[in-house]
């Protein structure tokens, strides 16, 4: 066989790219390519692959200790080496995106070894929202995340992760 081209047994062609960071690039590098107007010279797809990175750590390394407070939730969110980075990165930022959402009320304060999360709602219903989701709900919250890959493939986003 040479290349790919004769990999394919059947007539279907699968449609998953087998990881999910890879996938993530490869369509931002679709919609880069389809947009005539794509200034390639600003264009850092490192960034967001340095990002989807931070991302896997915060989302599967990083521990998160949540405990109920009035009127929300806690959570301890601690890691140690590239982990830690990751979290001190992310967390305040996404706290920073959810913040409003659902009228909650999102705020961080550091901790020697990662962030402390606060969200909490005057709402006894976004209370229970809140407790529900948890940590990586919390975080996967609002529709912030794909525009956010592609301003940052395109280098349009000042903010580092």
């Amino acid at each position: 066989m040479t290349g790919h081209s004769g990999m394919h047994a059947g007539s279907e062609t699968p449609m998953l790219p087998g990881q999910g960071a890879f996938g993530a690039i490869q369509e931002i590098v679709r919609i880069l390519e389809a947009d005539p107007k794509t200034d390639w010279s600003k264009v850092d797809l490192e960034a967001l692959r340095q990002h989807l990175i931070d991302m896997n750590e915060v989302t599967l390394r990083a521990d998160a200790a949540a405990k109920p407070i009035d009127g929300g939730l806690e959570i301890a969110v601690t890691g140690s080496g590239r982990t830690l980075a990751a979290i001190q990165r992310m967390v305040p930022a996404h706290a920073q995106e959810i913040n409003g959402l659902n009228g909650w009320n999102a705020k961080t304060e550091p901790l020697p070894n990662g962030e402390l999360l606060t969200v909490t709602a005057t709402d006894p219903k976004e209370v229970q929202h809140i407790r529900g989701l948890g940590f990586i709900g919390l975080l996967a919250s609002g529709s912030h995340h794909q525009p956010h890959h592609l301003a940052m493939a395109k280098g349009e986003f000042a903010h580092m992760h």
